[in-house]
């Protein structure tokens, strides 16, 4: 069964899909994700048994309500959407700035963090130094917030299997992964310019973390554990990877649609880096 995200995640692999696909292990045992944003690629393998993070809170709290109470989500997305305003979503916003947000349920923290998703500047999600969402209200027609057929396929989905989400340093959820275990790493991308920052949607994630992630990947490839990662196509991922014995380099290329324009959409390299034999 086809399931989509319930979010439009800003560098979500749904169009990269087929080129993931093609570096699936033929048999594995335990599925792992360290950064998981929208999750289109657990949704897209449907494993029986994952162990997910995500350094996001909020989004990692959604997840949890997604699968624990889908129907009350959607009754709060519903009201979202019926009040959707700009005045509306500026409202929400604030409630990390004047302490709301701390007395507000789980449900009421996975309908926000969903509604701001989806009516915020291009879809973004994207916090201040002070954990402040600052993303301007965006300018869509009629946006589905309550999508209730792709809530409730998750929710089916994550009931019937065991996953299981945490917050945090994704170095954490790996310290069992073992021979015949599969990790995917979709981690904050190296810039792709030298003026661009290296920051992420929920925390630095600089040269010394892409360094650090790649020691990772060394060390789980020593423990023939299964490994994907996906990263920009630029020179410092070669200087990173490229002599690690029995990795491959593959590249791909990604339609990027983040922009304040239709001119700033445009294909980007990237890179696939795995051990897995296609």
């Amino acid at each position: 069964m086809v399931i989509n995200p319930f979010i439009k995640w800003v560098g979500g692999k749904r169009q990269l899909l087929p080129e993931l696909n093609k570096y699936i292990p033929v048999n594995f045992k335990n599925y792992y994700e360290p950064f998981l944003g929208g999750g289109a690629f657990l949704l897209n393998l449907q494993p029986k048994k994952a162990i997910v993070n995500d350094y996001n809170e909020e989004l990692i709290i959604t997840w949890k309500i997604v699968k624990e109470k889908p129907e009350e989500l959607l009754q709060l997305l519903e009201i979202h959407q019926k009040n959707n305003s700009k005045e509306y979503y500026l409202d929400l916003r604030q409630t990390d700035r004047n302490g709301t947000l701390e007395k507000m349920t789980d449900v009421e923290r996975a309908a926000r963090f969903i509604y701001m998703i989806k009516t915020g500047f291009n879809g973004m999600w994207r916090v201040n130094k002070q954990g402040q969402n600052n993303i301007p209200y965006g300018k869509y027609k009629n946006p589905l917030i309550a999508d209730r057929e792709t809530v409730f396929k998750v929710s089916n989905y994550l009931n019937g299997n065991d996953i299981n989400f945490f917050s945090g340093d994704y170095k954490s959820v790996l310290d069992e992964a073992d021979t015949g275990d599969f990790v995917y790493f979709d981690p904050p991308y190296i810039p792709l310019t030298k003026t661009s920052s290296f920051t992420s949607y929920s925390a630095e994630f600089g040269y010394k973390e892409q360094v650090e992630l790649r020691d990772m990947f060394k060390k789980l490839h020593e423990k023939n554990v299964s490994v994907l990662l996906s990263n920009s196509d630029v020179p410092l991922i070669y200087d990173l990877y490229s002599n690690i014995e029995g990795i491959t380099i593959n590249k791909v290329v990604a339609n990027r649609s983040v922009g304040a324009n239709s001119s700033s959409r445009h294909k980007v390299g990237e890179v696939l880096i795995t051990n897995i034999e296609v």
